[in-house]
């Protein structure tokens, strides 16, 4: 089966009130999704680790009687509507925080020191979670316009390879039609969402060089093999032939976080490493840059007869919006009352791709930023959440889920 947009809600009376009916029974959910978020919030748990954040949502779905089964190391997996749907979207959230320091000050900040949900996977997992829990209300409307509904609470995004591996690996996917997720974006204002067709991330590596030669004293560096000079020449020297090797218009950005290299200012180490991110835009090119980068790494480090071993980890592909399913995304926006705004391809990597490499589907960015407020950036510990995404992100979601229709 393959999906189109359905008549916009406006067009459709039926239609147009189960998209109401939906929006109030948000409405009414709101208070508790901001109670559970900032629950969520204080309470981070880092990839794989997610096993309080697995038991509280499992605790609010057992709660509506909403039947799930838990994946093998975190995360779930929960279904409700037609069983025999004529079509089945699935809505998906990620659940893991990142190793950051919060630096918020707000109430609710992390209790976990050096950890804290700074990339908004709080919002995103109350934000499914409030979509399907209107939904479950709405039940019977589901069963009769023959959808089905698979709500995913997925662990480890931040991870590279993430947790979208662990879903289709245990049937997360199976039988679903069309995937949608929202991303939060504290570059747009909150009661918008930004949608774009097409590529709407990048794909995502991670890098790691490591050196290896024999050390020494810093006064005689003649007699060592330079290891410290050589590893900042990878840092420096690395990032810039890549950008000369490859078309610009793939988009290639090779960024160091990691670079680690002895302990004591005198001493010229014997071994040292850089990890970073290979980020890049254009899918072709990503598929092919692994031979290119390690043939880089062995000349720059030529001169200074060390050892260099590369593992590059590929990560996600970039996450390319299907036009279709963008176009729901559209209805589903103007039905809740949002305003819907253009966006960009971003450098940012996210394994939501892995879901559509194999099924439809699109993302959306959700506006988060207070209208006048600062504008904060996500992976960093003083990212501030305009509170009103939490509702707008579940009436969005629950409308996306009846704004498809499968085509004959």
């Amino acid at each position: 089966m393959t999906s189109d947009l359905s008549p916009a809600p406006g067009d459709d009376p039926g239609l147009a009130a189960l998209v109401a009916d939906l929006a109030t029974a948000v409405d009414t959910l709101t208070p508790e999704l901001v109670a559970l978020r900032r629950d969520l919030h204080a309470n981070p748990e880092l990839s794989w680790q997610e096993k309080r954040t697995t038991d509280t949502v499992a605790s609010h779905l057992d709660a509506a009687g909403i039947a799930y089964r838990r994946l093998p190391a975190s995360g779930l997996v929960a279904d409700l509507g037609a069983e025999q749907a004529s079509y089945r979207v699935a809505i998906r959230a990620d659940l893991d925080a990142l190793p950051v320091r919060e630096r918020t000050g707000l109430p609710w900040s992390s209790v976990t020191p050096g950890v804290c949900h700074a990339c908004g996977h709080d919002v995103h997992t109350v934000a499914v979670l409030g979509a399907g829990l209107a939904l479950h209300r709405h039940e019977e409307e589901l069963r009769e316009r023959g959808i089905g509904v698979r709500l995913i609470f997925q662990p480890a995004e931040e991870t590279i390879p993430g947790g979208a591996h662990e879903v289709l690996a245990n049937n997360g996917m199976a039988d679903v039609d069309v995937v949608y997720a929202v991303h939060c974006d504290p570059s747009v204002d909150v009661g918008r969402v930004a949608l774009r067709e097409g590529a709407i991330t990048a794909a995502c590596d991670s890098v790691t060089v490591e050196l290896r030669g024999h050390g020494g004293h810093t006064s005689r560096p003649h007699l060592t093999e330079d290891l410290t000079f050589a590893l900042a020449k990878v840092v420096t020297e690395v990032p810039a032939a890549l950008s000369r090797r490859l078309d610009p218009r793939a988009g290639a950005a090779l960024v160091w976080g990691v670079i680690e290299a002895g302990k004591a200012p005198n001493v010229i180490p014997s071994s040292g490493v850089c990890k970073g991110t290979l980020r890049m835009l254009d899918a072709e090119a990503w598929q092919a840059v692994g031979p290119l980068l390690d043939e880089l790494v062995q000349q720059v480090v030529a001169p200074y007869a060390v050892t260099a071993r590369v593992d590059r980890v590929k990560g996600v592909p970039p996450v390319v919006n299907q036009s279709d399913a963008v176009a729901a995304l559209r209805a589903a926006a103007e039905g809740v009352g949002l305003g819907v705004v253009p966006t960009t391809q971003s450098l940012g990597g996210e394994d939501f791709a892995w879901y559509l490499a194999v099924t439809p589907g699109a993302m959306a960015r959700l506006g988060t930023r207070t209208p006048g407020g600062h504008t904060f950036d996500l992976h960093q510990g003083d990212l501030v959440v305009d509170e009103d995404a939490i509702g707008h992100g579940a009436r969005f979601l629950a409308a996306a889920v009846v704004a498809q229709r499968v085509k004959p």
